[in-house]
């Protein structure tokens, strides 16, 4: 090269910080080829080599392999076409990290069997379309043929805020939506791991026949109340309006200061019932109260929340703890 320093490979190395190894190896495969030799047959590398030198070391860095390497510091390929391409490929072996550091990490949280470990992998590795099959069938499991209206809908899904749907969709539609985990393409760690932890619970047939059981007590106490009845309020809102203020307000369940609160939420549902307050329809409402305050329907909420990023649904666990004991201190064995 006319008016170029040439540089002996020992120079080259040093400007480099590559071993002479190195730099041999890429010139022999003609990504940084010599501009010259000795009189001896050494090496000599012209000023742009320093220069080549570091852009291969980077894309090598990058993971990028020899021969595209070759193309892009000959100017064959262009370099953002190439970085585009590998950024997305990146971007598949990052995410299947993630999920293999999220089913990791969640089998040495609860200490998980190998049988265990290969289901929670299995599932965290379905497609968009597999996750959605697996919680339309445990939609399907838990609502399917118990006829639902919005008020049992409301009792699992959204527990204090009543919902409803648009009549053109029926009146599952909406629940459904509501239930329905929306995996984000870039997921946190902390969404992965409660999407693990959701499609195990969804597959728990005992969970799922809880719910059901939920459903169909609806379904039993507005066959009760009669097709036409206007539609009311649930027990679990009930419960939560009426008995909550006194909780707070630190009254004990078991002083007559309970009394009236009782009084109030067993006359509602002997209202909604058309039937007298009387000691079976109190056993029946502590059934409808203990089947909405199964631990695992709240877990299954808020598991949901963190996934689509929803803000933290309210616990009602104290006050249905707090109104079964008062009930059950008023009502006969």
């Amino acid at each position: 090269m006319d008016g170029d320093t040439l540089h002996p490979i020992g120079e080259l190395a040093r400007r480099t910080g590559l071993t002479v190894k190195t730099i041999r190896f890429y010139s022999d495969r003609g990504i940084v080829p010599p501009a010259g030799r000795t009189p001896a047959g050494y090496r000599l590398y012209g000023s742009d080599a320093v220069a080549r030198l570091d852009l291969v070391r980077t894309l090598r860095e990058l993971g990028l392999d020899l021969p595209t390497i070759r193309k892009v510091v000959d100017r064959e390929l262009p370099l953002p076409d190439v970085a585009a391409a590998h950024a997305a490929a990146l971007a598949v072996r990052i995410r299947a990290l993630r999920l293999r550091h999220a089913v990791l990490t969640a089998v040495a949280r609860r200490g998980s069997t190998p049988e265990e470990m290969e289901h929670m992998h299995e599932l965290a590795g379905l497609s968009e379309d597999e996750r959605r099959r697996l919680v339309g069938d445990f939609l399907d499991a838990v609502f399917g043929g118990t006829d639902a209206g919005p008020a049992s809908a409301g009792e699992i899904a959204c527990p204090t805020t009543r919902l409803t749907a648009a009549p053109a969709a029926g009146p599952l539609a909406g629940v459904m939506r509501s239930m329905t985990p929306e995996l984000p393409d870039d997921p946190a760690d902390e969404q992965l791991d409660a999407w693990l932890e959701l499609a195990e619970l969804s597959r728990d047939p005992d969970f799922r026949a809880a719910v059901r059981r939920l459903m169909e007590d609806d379904a039993a106490d507005r066959a009760v109340a009669g097709a036409g009845a206007v539609p009311r309020r649930d027990p679990v809102a009930v419960v939560r309006d009426t008995a909550g203020p006194a909780m707070t307000a630190g009254i004990d369940p078991d002083s007559p200061r309970a009394d009236p609160v009782v009084a109030s939420v067993t006359a509602h549902y002997a209202d909604l019932l058309g039937r007298p307050d009387d000691t079976a329809l109190r056993h029946r409402l502590l059934a409808r109260l203990t089947a909405a305050g199964d631990p695992r329907r709240e877990r299954y909420l808020r598991l949901l929340a963190v996934i689509n990023g929803w803000q933290a649904p309210e616990s009602l666990t104290p006050v249905l703890d707090w109104f079964d004991r008062a009930l059950r201190a008023r009502t006969p064995a």
